[in-house]
């Protein structure tokens, strides 16, 4: 039984090689249809052999999974597999509410890595930080975890506890950190103003409804402030989101102007998007704060006001991730995340592996009570698009192996970026006037 389905599974593929290869016979197409046909006769030879000879019985589909997985797993840290589950977690995770304990994790050197804790939820009180390295979940090992495992591993009903072991450069032995999982409802958007009429704008992630928020920020901001004299927009420490809602975000800044091209290997996912003039875009002077938990959605926006000379960007540089993901369903109900494409801003800069450099470089200055706690880490702890293995060059890479609520005030005096950026606007009304 076992043999004739393994032989099953090599026609069913070789079907498909055919499907896909048959109409062109040009030679060098022909030594690749013969390559690919010896590496799946070798593939369907160790499923026979596995699931004749493994010391314990072992189920198709498992195996037929596993390979799937470590085929993606060749390509870069973004791509994956996502069985039917996963993919329905993925879906419900874009509408903003989930249970977990709210984290955007990577790999990095094959560990399980925070990019950012998300504002608010359970992971950003319980004190994680970007750079933190998950090396258990519940007790159990990280090593050879792939994201959409350890996401479903941290994913769970609200009120239920996980327990993760983080390492943190600068700690003298690994931290075990129990977080309640609680209803991760992301506010997208989050504005407040400052001195009177400097308007605040904080996007936390880029999700379905990002823009629509936006708009209603920027209309009560506009009220409060009458007349609005500067807005500072808030990326940093943004894991990214939904493309067209970076889009939608960058559009309401701008009149016209390219916002972000994709290029990819074939023509299809080649793409432009341009700004449309809608009439009732800010005419005020924007201060774009970014650092280097600002990454692929949030980079698209800087990238494009930075480049249309819209705004000023501020900060440190960021992540890098300038690769485009396309979600394709599958007919069991799985689906593939496939990188597809790149990123690239109006003036053709790519993000991937670069990230977007500020016009104005601005660390950020730790408030004295953490200082102790945060300045052990120092510059190794930050990590970027480029130090993930296996991730997308550049085109200009070189191929080498070498807590509680705050008062705007009390706010303004433990972040030095955000003085930074209002300083700016300040200055800037003060040569109009």
């Amino acid at each position: 039984m076992h043999t004739f389905f393994s032989k099953k599974v090599f026609f069913l593929i070789v079907v498909l090689i055919l499907l896909l290869f048959g109409p062109y016979r040009d030679s060098n197409l022909s030594a690749v249809d013969e390559n690919v046909y010896k590496g799946l006769k070798t593939f369907n030879e160790v499923f026979d052999l596995v699931q004749k000879n493994y010391v314990e019985p072992v189920s198709s589909d498992k195996l037929l999974q596993g390979a799937v997985n470590g085929m993606i797993k060749t390509l870069d840290p973004h791509s994956s597999f996502m069985t039917k589950e996963m993919y329905k977690e993925l879906e419900v995770e874009t509408r903003g509410s989930f249970g977990g304990i709210g984290i955007e994790i990577t790999m990095v050197k094959d560990i399980l890595t925070v990019v950012s804790p998300i504002e608010d939820t359970p992971a950003y009180k319980a004190g994680l930080k970007a750079g933190d390295q998950i090396i258990k979940i519940n007790g159990d090992s990280t090593k050879d975890i792939t994201i959409m495992e350890a996401v479903k591993k941290l994913r769970g009903p609200k009120g239920t506890k996980v327990t993760i072991t983080i390492l943190r450069e600068g700690m003298p032995k690994p931290q075990d950190i129990v977080i309640n999982r609680d209803i991760i409802k992301i506010k997208s958007v989050k504005s407040k103003v400052y001195n009177g009429h400097i308007g605040y704008i904080r996007i936390v992630s880029f999700q379905e409804n990002t823009g629509d928020d936006l708009k209603r920020n920027l209309k009560e901001l506009s009220e409060k402030a009458n007349p609005l004299s500067g807005l500072v927009l808030d990326l940093r420490t943004n894991p990214g989101g939904l493309l067209n809602q970076s889009i939608e975000v960058s559009d309401i800044f701008l009149k016209k102007g390219i916002i972000v091209t994709t290029r990819g290997r074939s023509q299809n996912m080649d793409s432009k998007a341009e700004a449309k003039d809608d009439g009732d875009e800010p005419t005020c002077p924007i201060v774009v704060l970014v650092n280097e938990g600002t990454a692929s959605a949030a980079e698209i926006v800087s990238g494009a006001l930075q480049d249309n000379k819209r705004a000023i960007v501020l900060g440190r540089q960021t992540f890098g991730k300038g690769s485009v993901q396309t979600i394709i369903p599958l007919d069991d109900g799985s689906a593939l995340r496939l990188t597809t494409a790149r990123y690239y801003t109006p003036n053709g800069r790519s993000i991937q592996a670069e990230g977007i450099r500020p016009d104005i470089v601005v660390k950020q200055i730790k408030p004295a009570q953490e200082k102790r706690l945060e300045e052990g880490p120092g510059q190794n702890n930050i990590i970027r698009e480029k130090d993930l293995k296996g991730h997308i060059k550049s085109p200009n890479e070189k191929d080498s192996k070498n807590g509680g609520q705050k008062q705007p005030e009390d706010v303004l005096e433990n972040d030095n970026q955000l003085k930074s950026a209002i300083d700016i606007i300040k200055g800037l009304n003060v040569l109009k006037q």
